[in-house]
């Protein structure tokens, strides 16, 4: 792409605009284009900001790096290179290892990884993709390892990356330099680059 489908707005041209952009600053140390975007439509960011934070709301043991690592997965999983950077970009701040963020990839066999995260990853992978790839076998599998609250919370953080990824992809949306660099940091030895998101 030549340039974003869209423009997102000045983030100082509307209270509104500038009061969102308080929670993400606290995520990812800056405010995503992709909300900026939003913003052309005020009601669509806050829906968003309200689903963001509901999803990623800690319940129980699904906590907040097993929540990023995992939307790093679905992204990779749909090919959204902008949510891949800012998800790993998230994981790193909210405490997953790099052990972890550099063998994702080998969760079926690496020790950093419990059978029941296997089973999260395995589903989340499945029900990332197009036709959707959740059957009996990795359902039993999660129902194995947790409770209906955490599924519900799981499938929330695949849910909420659908739509960031197909919003983000089909937008264009220009990625800013601090999750560029994680990027390149954790994933780039896998493939990783900027691809459409940089102008």
């Amino acid at each position: 792409m030549q340039r974003p489908l869209v423009y997102p707005i000045d983030r100082n041209s509307n209270k509104e605009a500038e009061e969102m952009a308080v929670f993400y600053e606290e995520t990812l140390g800056f405010t995503p284009n992709s909300l900026f975007t939003m913003m052309h439509r005020p009601r669509i960011a806050a829906a968003f900001l309200e689903m963001n934070q509901s999803v990623m709301e800690n319940k129980g043991r699904i906590t907040s790096s097993l929540k990023r690592e995992l939307a790093y997965l679905s992204s990779m999983t749909t090919g959204c290179r902008y949510c891949e950077a800012h998800a790993i970009r998230a994981a790193d701040r909210y405490g997953s290892t790099e052990e972890r963020m550099q063998n994702i990839w080998e969760y079926k066999t690496h020790p950093a990884f419990t059978e029941g995260e296997r089973a999260i990853f395995d589903f989340t992978i499945a029900a990332s993709q197009v036709p959707n790839g959740v059957n009996d076998e990795i359902s039993e599998n999660m129902r194995k390892h947790w409770e209906d609250g955490e599924i519900v919370e799981v499938l929330g953080v695949v849910a909420l990356f659908g739509y960031l990824n197909r919003w983000n992809d089909s937008m264009g949306t220009l990625l800013e330099e601090p999750a560029a660099e994680d990027g390149d940091k954790y994933l780039a030895a896998k493939g990783w680059s900027r691809g459409k998101h940089q102008y």
